[in-house]
């Protein structure tokens, strides 16, 4: 339809909810009860069970990269993909976690520092999100590639010699987890602090 100008205007179709994007995010979230009960199911000592957690822990971490990429790249981001995609990185993480520390493999005090971070930032995202958006930093990727990097560590059958590679890996994901977290949440005070 011509504006007043004469100008034909354009009109945004509204992105479908069922889309590529969408679709990815749901799959990770389906996965995280099929990861759990194949954690449950090796014992974190069947080695077999084992890869197969580790590799469906690391096919559901990889739909995070694409959905993303998808929903950025053909301009399918959503408000129900704003909400789902976090909640469903934050179950699959906090999943592993509690069971590799339920399973003695991880100390509590990693998974519970790691967690509250997550979570505390998922909120205040929420929190500030009238006021503006918390773009992930070059530091939460950092973030994510080392936290995916060292649960996958811990969930394979490594051999003697690598297994202590894993506890370097995740004192480093500890490290940058919480300095990020930091990070954003002085993002946050200032996007909440009121324009002069």
């Amino acid at each position: 339809m011509p504006d007043m100008t004469g100008a034909e205007s354009t009109v945004a179709a509204p992105v479908p909810l069922l889309n590529a994007a969408n679709l990815l995010t749901a799959a990770r979230l389906v996965l995280v009860p099929v990861f759990a009960v194949t954690v449950v199911a090796s014992g974190m000592s069947h080695a077999g069970w084992r890869m197969a957690a580790c590799l469906i822990f690391v096919v559901a971490s990889a739909t995070d990269l694409v959905d993303g990429w998808i929903a950025r790249r053909f301009a399918l981001v959503t408000s129900l993909g704003k909400v789902a995609d976090p909640i469903a990185d934050k179950a699959l993480t906090g999943a592993a976690l509690v069971l590799l520390s339920w399973y003695d493999r991880l100390p509590w005090w990693v998974t519970v520092v790691i967690l509250v971070r997550e979570l505390g930032i998922t909120a205040m995202r929420f929190w500030v999100i009238r006021h503006g958006v918390i773009a992930a930093s070059r530091g939460g990727k950092i973030k994510t590639a080392l936290q995916i990097l060292a649960i996958t560590w811990y969930l394979w059958p490594m051999p003697a010699a690598l297994a202590p590679v894993g506890p370097w890996i995740m004192g480093a994901a500890v490290l940058v987890t919480v300095a990020t977290g930091f990070d954003y949440v002085a993002q946050a005070l200032r996007l909440r602090r009121p324009a002069r």
